[in-house]
């Protein structure tokens, strides 16, 4: 069987529903959900009017397969910006074919060309497929770091 040719496309503000498709995809691969509060308001803000973030999806047969959602973050320590994956999900049918890391060496271009010093993200500990696939490019898990979150309603808590 012919393997597919898979293009990369960056989101546009119309796909802002697409990328919330996607984003209750992996969702619901994270048994996370409920956690879900985005909407198609806010992400339209977020990302196209208030340029937080950047997406880019695999598109097969015109059909976008899988995305990859980024944002830039600076380290101190090397003095540069890196690139920060937030999400990176294939449709469970389309997953084992190079799309994901398709996706994936698409941003590591990106970042190369933005002269970031590093590339991150997270895991979920239990993903070992992901992990795996990970430890296959060469990523590192950061055994020494834990990361903290402040909620939104922590934040609120906060500033009275």
């Amino acid at each position: 069987m012919k393997k597919k040719s898979v293009s990369i496309r960056k989101a546009e503000r119309l796909d802002v529903p697409l990328l919330l498709e996607f984003i209750r995809g992996i969702a619901r691969y994270e048994k996370m959900e409920n956690e879900v509060v985005a909407s198609l308001e806010v992400l339209e803000r977020e990302m196209f009017d208030e340029h937080r973030a950047e997406a880019v999806f695999a598109v097969v047969d015109g059909r976008e397969v899988g995305f990859a959602l980024y944002f830039y973050n600076f380290s101190t320590f090397i003095g540069h910006s890196g690139l920060y994956l937030e999400d990176l999900f294939v449709w469970p049918e389309e997953r084992g074919k190079g799309y994901g890391k398709v996706l994936l060496l698409h941003l590591v271009k990106i970042a190369r060309e933005h002269h970031c010093g590093r590339m991150e993200w997270t895991c979920l500990n239990w993903n070992q497929p992901s992990i795996d696939f990970y430890l296959s490019l060469g990523a590192v898990p950061m055994k020494e770091w834990t990361m903290y979150r402040l909620d939104a309603s922590a934040l609120e808590r906060l500033c009275k």
